[in-house]
């Protein structure tokens, strides 16, 4: 079915490094390949969830520097777009000094759309009399418009309303069934597809354990005692792993889900660990990571691309709690009502404060509701429909999380934007 290849296409895809500053990375690449010399100016313009999300992640490659303008200026000192979100693994020591050279002094600027709610990354790269600018929107990887010495040169539909990205209507108009149901049209390819996420997302949380970050503090209170090794234990230490490997600046991929590293982290391993302790087919787990994934597109197509809400506890954990119901009972509407209402009802308000070493915190928060959602859902337990924000289907929960979201919680964005810039001007950084 088209829908899920358009999902799978879109949203799913491998990034190192953490997709806000990894697409500004992109963008100036774009942006610097057409200038044909290097890269003399750069000003970096994002909306407020990019400036937030990369604020405080460190950027692979970079000698442990963080921040999106760092990324620009690696993307911009590279001009190698040709990789997309995993193009900073062409990073060579040359690129990091050129970078750092045209990061000194007020050759490079970030400037923060205040007024922009949707993901917005603008590039504008100049040398001597020519420039060139590069404009992302709608998401982490879609081309609004590229320009030289203010010609046009690729130019779509402004502000990410192309035919590429309207599944995202066609999605948010679908009941949670026939959502589901697009896992049935999964072939050998997307399987395939499925199965390197899986690898690439366990080999980076092996690495992530020599952090030191969350997983190796959980690793450390479940060696003194303090917490059991259960089922829970195991999924949860090896998200952390992978998403404080990935916070860290460690040079691995993942595969992301809806366009995040630590949403396709917690999408990806948290069904299969579970799938695996609970010995559910290997088919069988890789059908429910397509439904994590389809989920994930779901929530998001009501949440938005970048969301005031934790994406990787709350989108993410709605997508596990949904796969695993569905590893063991199929497409049951009435217990994935049941885990819907219950993860929203458990984490919904959950603040997204941008990438940072904590998201693992989250993170785990997240699998833990999620794992503990879907095993009561299965016994036919769950938030009643009167509690709180949750309503009667978990099409009327998605989209009342997404009223907290979008209206009840709009000043949380310009409020954390200011806590950040202060922040910034504090350290001599903005």
């Amino acid at each position: 079915m088209k829908l899920l290849k358009d999902i799978m296409t879109h949203e799913v895809y491998p990034a190192l490094g953490c997709t806000e500053p990894v697409s500004c990375a992109y963008a100036a690449a774009l942006a610097a390949a057409q200038l044909g010399s290097p890269v003399e100016r750069l000003t970096l313009r994002v909306d407020p969830s990019t400036y937030k999300n990369g604020a405080a992640v460190t950027v692979p490659h970079s000698g442990g520097a963080k921040g999106n303008l760092v990324a620009a200026a690696l993307g911009a000192a590279l001009a190698r777009p040709e990789d997309q979100l995993q193009l900073l693994r062409h990073v060579t020591d040359d690129v990091v000094a050129r970078s750092r050279a045209l990061c000194e002094g007020d050759r490079c600027r970030l400037e923060c759309l205040s007024d922009c709610r949707c993901f917005r990354v603008d590039v504008l790269v100049s040398a001597g009399p020519h420039s060139a600018r590069c404009v992302l929107s709608g998401s982490h990887t879609h081309v609004e418009r590229i320009e030289k010495d203010g010609r046009i040169v690729r130019q779509s539909e402004a502000n990410g309303a192309t035919s590429e990205l309207a599944y995202r209507g066609q999605l948010s108009r679908m009941s949670l069934a026939e959502v589901l149901a697009l896992a049935d049209a999964l072939d050998a390819e997307d399987c395939a597809y499925l199965q390197r996420g899986v690898e690439m997302n366990l080999a980076i949380a092996e690495s992530g354990f020599d952090v030191r970050g969350t997983a190796y503090q959980l690793r450390r209170m479940q060696r003194d005692g303090y917490l059991g090794d259960d089922l829970f234990f195991r999924a949860k230490i090896r998200v952390a792993a992978a998403i404080d490997a990935r916070m860290a600046g460690v040079a691995m991929p993942v595969m992301t889900s809806g366009g995040s590293g630590n949403q396709g982290t917690v999408a990806v391993l948290t069904p299969y660990l579970v799938g695996r302790e609970m010995d559910v087919p290997a088919e069988r787990i890789l059908q429910s990571i397509a439904v994590a994934h389809v989920v994930n597109a779901y929530v998001k197509s009501f949440v938005g691309e970048l969301s005031v809400v934790c994406g990787c506890a709350l989108a993410a954990g709605i997508a596990a709690a949904a796969a695993i119901v569905y590893q063991q009972a199929g497409i049951d509407i009435p217990r994935m009502n049941l885990a819907v209402r219950s993860v929203i009802g458990d984490l919904g308000g959950l603040i997204c404060d941008g990438a940072k070493p904590s998201c693992a915190m989250k993170a785990i928060t997240g699998v833990d509701s999620a794992v503990r959602s879907a095993l009561m859902a299965l016994q036919g337990y769950g938030l009643a429909a009167d509690e709180g924000v949750v309503g009667q289907t978990a099409e009327e929960s998605i989209r009342n999380l997404a009223r907290v979201s979008l209206e009840g919680m709009f000043p949380v964005d310009p409020t954390m934007l200011k806590i950040l810039q202060e922040r910034a001007t504090r350290s001599g950084l903005g």
